[in-house]
């Protein structure tokens, strides 16, 4: 399978020890290994706590590793629609790799619910997108909710420094006109490699146009290449990352050089901190004391809220389009699709989501909450 692993969980060989013919089958694309890791293997994790009967109905789990590469992702959606026959896909980590998939789910007429951040991965709508959803917060809510926090601390000038993936570049492209619209110049904008070991050239053209604020786009740890150089070379200006570095590897990696970063978020990384009027508490909560009871105190991750986001909506889902058809059909893949579609205020660990035909990210524009780094820990901004 070259790149492709298939990664067999307890989860997985539960479900497997004695197969069913009426199985729901649900396959999922994780970035396990390769750049894109310290996304996938939290992703991962929490899907090992996935339900093994929903609804009555006993599911089973095909878990594959697309090593944080687009054309091994499009291989494994294949792979589980042809040959697994899944009746939907959670996956996966990136947004590259999840745009890489997009085609073969609605070719397939497979239902895939993404764990890549792009608003490109299900906008604008269209015969293949319409069977695409996705977890973590659209690209463009967060950048909304980053601009109204540098207009509230009187930013006027900012760089930005994106990785050259679908992410990273696609984030800016959300960023730039909302902070023009709101009197914001942009200054600077350079690119750099998630394999890039060295951005000296960029950092140096950013800090000659004198930003007040430089704003980073990238996806895991690659992200605290940028700031280490701003950090070396004395930058006093804010630094703004995104949800794609909102895991303990970023502070790790990053240390000191990323203390003082701030975030538009999922609210999991804070849950504990927040008023009980957050929607999203309880649910960040609940599914915090479940994984680090299974993983580890303390190693909870917004990732791994993604992935869990997407198993509290097929659990949503899965009761309604049982009452239309049987798992392992094309009658049932339809129903599952149309009931995650018409899903209203489902609880999550990132908030209420209520999806529609033209919407199918579902959150509320107030979902983001600003977060930081202090003393190695990510806390709610003052």
């Amino acid at each position: 399978m070259g790149v492709m692993k298939q990664i067999l969980t307890g989860v997985v060989l539960a479900a497997f020890a004695t197969p069913a013919l009426a199985d729901m089958k649900i396959g999922i694309v994780v970035s396990a290994t390769g750049p894109a890791s310290s996304l996938g293997i939290p992703e991962r994790n929490a899907l090992t706590l996935a339900p093994k009967e929903i609804a009555g109905q006993r599911v089973s789990y095909v878990v594959l590793d697309d090593a944080s590469d687009p054309t091994a992702a499009r291989r494994s959606i294949e792979r589980l629609a042809s040959e697994d026959k899944v009746d939907l896909v959670i996956g996966s980590s990136t947004s590259p790799s999840s745009l890489a998939m997009v085609e073969v789910a609605g070719r397939s007429k497979t239902p895939m619910i993404s764990l890549g951040a792009s608003r490109a991965i299900i906008y604008p709508m269209d015969d293949n997108k319409k069977w695409v959803f996705k977890t973590p917060y659209n690209d463009a809510i967060t950048a909304a909710a980053t601009v109204k926090h540098m207009v509230a601390n009187n930013i006027r000038r900012v760089a930005t420094v994106a990785v050259n993936d679908a992410y990273g570049e696609g984030w800016v492209k959300e960023f730039k006109p909302l902070a023009e619209a709101a009197g914001i110049t942009l200054v600077a904008s350079e690119l750099y490699g998630a394999k890039d070991t060295s951005v000296t050239a960029q950092i140096l053209k950013v800090l000659a146009a004198r930003p007040d604020a430089v704003l980073i786009t990238a996806s895991g740890t690659p992200g605290t290449l940028p700031q280490i150089a701003l950090a070396e070379r004395g930058f006093k200006g804010k630094v703004y990352q995104t949800t794609g570095v909102v895991n303990a590897d970023f502070i790790r990696v990053g240390g000191k050089a990323v203390e003082g970063t701030l975030i538009a978020a999922n609210p999991l990384s804070v849950a504990a901190q927040l008023p009980d009027s957050n929607p999203a508490k309880a649910a960040g909560l609940a599914f915090t004391k479940d994984y680090d009871a299974a993983h580890g105190a303390g190693t909870t991750s917004a990732f791994a809220g993604y992935a869990w986001d997407a198993v509290m909506l097929l659990e949503a889902a899965t009761p309604v389009a049982l009452k239309s058809a049987a798992p392992g059909t094309e009658q049932f893949r339809v129903a599952l699709r149309d009931a995650i579609e018409n899903l209203k205020n489902v609880s999550t660990t990132a908030g209420p989501v209520s999806m529609t035909n033209d919407d199918h990210n579902g959150y509320a524009a107030d979902a983001p909450v600003i977060i930081t780094v202090k003393d190695g820990k990510f806390t709610v901004a003052p």
